[in-house]
């Protein structure tokens, strides 16, 4: 019986084809950097491995045979609104993978929102040397809402800060190194109290807009706003206001409703704002992350098929 052809479509290619050839018996992988290099070998390959948001139509379409999607990526909205896509094909993500890169993100962010980083680039561009105090996260209550791995990762970061780390969640009531966790009926209540509020949660219809203008308005105004979820979790027309009108002390996006960013977009110029282009889940090691993960999945379908596969993605019927 032929080996089951599996299409590495990724920068890092050969270097997947080669660890998975040792780690996982009864395949055969095939290692493409580019779409050209991808559409030659595509047509036999049942399997295909790469980051969702890079896999074209023209790929899907020269796969007639795929079964699995393996999604190098967390997010994997781009395959969901392909019409090409057949409806049973299966769709497979890396979750689990991007808490240390996300959390030390988040991080980096409330430090350089409470220490006022962005000022002292610019002083020291016009050699300016200005001092002004500095605060600590120390004692500071740090407010994350959704609780899954990447939340639990920034939680285990924060807490030797000394910092007092919340939850909001519908799904979790109680996890280790969470002080106290809030519905998100109380998110509101849960703002009102944490000096950063740091938006992790998965997008969807139920967490469109979770953090708007009235949860910005129940923010201390000497408190922070960190997305680094989903440009639709937070309202960011409101962000922008709540800026321009001293509501909060300040916000740090690493997502937007649009990617990339519009240059007319009046997020650029608000103040007090850090902006990220959406790197949060990127690190120098993402595909020694990403491999064990593509591993074992590829192990498990060996034995038993699509039902025996982790971290699958439920399509919109």
């Amino acid at each position: 019986m032929a080996d089951t052809q599996v299409l590495i479509f990724d920068p890092d290619a050969q270097w997947y084809c080669e660890t998975l050839a040792q780690q996982c018996p009864g395949y055969a992988f095939l290692p493409a950097v580019t779409v050209e290099d991808a559409l030659k070998v595509a047509a036999d390959a049942e399997i295909l491995c790469g980051l969702a948001p890079f896999i074209p139509v023209d790929m899907i379409r020269a796969m007639p045979k795929l079964k699995w999607i393996q999604a190098l990526t967390t997010g994997v909205d781009h395959l969901l609104h392909m019409p090409e896509l057949a409806s049973d094909v299966v769709i497979t993500n890396t979750r689990g993978m991007h808490g240390p890169q996300m959390s030390e993100l988040a991080v980096l962010l409330m430090m350089s929102l409470a220490r006022q980083f962005p000022a002292m680039l610019a002083n020291q561009k016009t050699s300016a040397w200005k001092q002004w105090p500095q605060p600590l996260l120390q004692d500071k209550t740090v407010c994350i809402v959704g609780l899954g791995v990447i939340a639990e990762a920034l939680a285990a970061r924060c807490n030797p800060f000394g910092m007092r780390v919340t939850g909001v969640s519908d799904g979790r009531s109680e996890v280790e190194g969470f002080a106290r966790i809030f519905k998100r009926s109380q998110i509101k209540e849960a703002a009102a109290e944490a000096d950063f509020v740091v938006v992790i949660v998965p997008y969807g219809p139920e967490t469109h807009h979770i953090v708007n203008a009235d949860v910005l308005k129940a923010m201390k105004q000497s408190a922070y706003l960190i997305n680094i979820a989903r440009g639709g979790c937070v309202d960011q027309d409101a962000v922008v206001e709540a800026l321009k009108n001293g509501e909060i002390a300040g916000a740090g996006l690493d997502v937007f409703n649009t990617e990339p960013l519009r240059e007319t977009s009046p997020l650029w110029s608000a103040p007090n704002l850090i902006i990220t282009p959406h790197i949060g889940g990127m690190s120098d090691c993402y595909a020694q992350q990403a491999q064990p993960i593509v591993a074992e999945n590829l192990n498990a379908f060996a034995r038993g098929g699509a039902t025996a596969l982790k971290n699958v993605i439920e399509r919109p019927s």
